[in-house]
């Protein structure tokens, strides 16, 4: 099983992310990988909810804020695509399996393949080791330089985990990960939140959006079935992948349920429908 040492631990602690390489197994990479191929090819996606899916201020107030396929996407599979594939009738430019930067937010609720790799026994063992009694999932992606916390807030702090499982090789060439070591003991500045009701958009940021010095970014390449646990709170981002081959990833978020609240002011909220779960089965 996947349990983590002291050291391994110590070192999450101090620089907010943990590489484990070889976490999965190719095989389990590849199940994930083949399902995302299915799901895409059965895609049908209106014309409306043709949502580019973007983490810089101003574009994702547009893309997503202003329509509510995002705001509502916690609790079903939905759809979100690459700037310029798509034309003014919102028909696809390239072939649609090349178009799509994510597929969100509730796969691995709905979905066999991704709800068993995510409360897979290493899962839990891995958590249990780390001392976490009652962690629960909770998917989102980003990209630009950010912070978890401004889109998953909790009180107190600190109670988010990201996992960023590499179903390929992550490269500096084709878009891996890069941190700001030790970034996650500065708190944070802003916050995407649900807008007042009437509002022009779904979402709003409210407080600074902070500068970062690129020098500081450190690149985290990592080999497929690799694991990267990420602390709420760390600065990270991926650039442009600028090679010929994709980089497909699965991620998801824990929240550390005991003793927490869950900010109603978040984006993702649970629904009737799709609470969230509990990650130990």
């Amino acid at each position: 099983m996947a349990s983590v040492t002291q050291h391994q631990i110590q070192k999450f602690r101090q620089d907010g992310f943990l590489v484990l390489e070889h976490f999965f197994t190719p095989e389990e990479c590849d199940s994930m990988r083949k399902q995302i191929q299915g799901i895409i090819a059965e895609m049908e996606v209106p014309p409306h909810c043709r949502t580019e899916f973007s983490t810089k201020e101003g574009e994702q107030l547009q893309a997503q804020g202003s329509s509510d396929y995002f705001l509502t996407s916690g609790d079903k599979i939905r759809f979100f695509f690459e700037k310029g594939v798509l034309d003014e009738r919102g028909n696809f430019l390239i072939p649609k399996e090349r178009s799509v930067s994510k597929i969100g937010h509730a796969l691995h609720a709905h979905d066999p393949i991704f709800k068993q790799i995510t409360h897979s026994p290493k899962v839990q063992v891995m958590l249990g080791s780390w001392g976490f009694p009652s962690p629960q999932p909770a998917p989102l992606a980003t990209v630009t330089p950010h912070q978890d916390a401004t889109f998953l807030h909790t009180e107190p702090l600190g109670r988010v985990m990201g996992f960023w499982i590499a179903l390929e090789d992550a490269t500096q060439e084709n878009g891996c990960l890069w941190f700001i070591p030790g970034s996650h003991t500065n708190g944070i500045t802003r916050r995407m939140v649900r807008a007042a009701s009437g509002a022009s958009t779904c979402v709003e940021f409210v407080g600074s959006e902070p500068t970062y010095d690129d020098s500081q970014f450190i690149p985290v390449p990592i080999s497929k079935g690799g694991l990267i646990l990420i602390h709420g709170e760390v600065v990270h981002k991926s650039e442009l992948n600028s090679s010929e081959f994709s980089r497909h990833v699965f991620t998801f978020h824990i929240m550390e349920a005991k003793d927490t609240s869950w900010s109603k002011d978040n984006w993702l909220q649970p629904t009737p429908e799709l609470p969230f779960p509990l990650l130990y089965t």
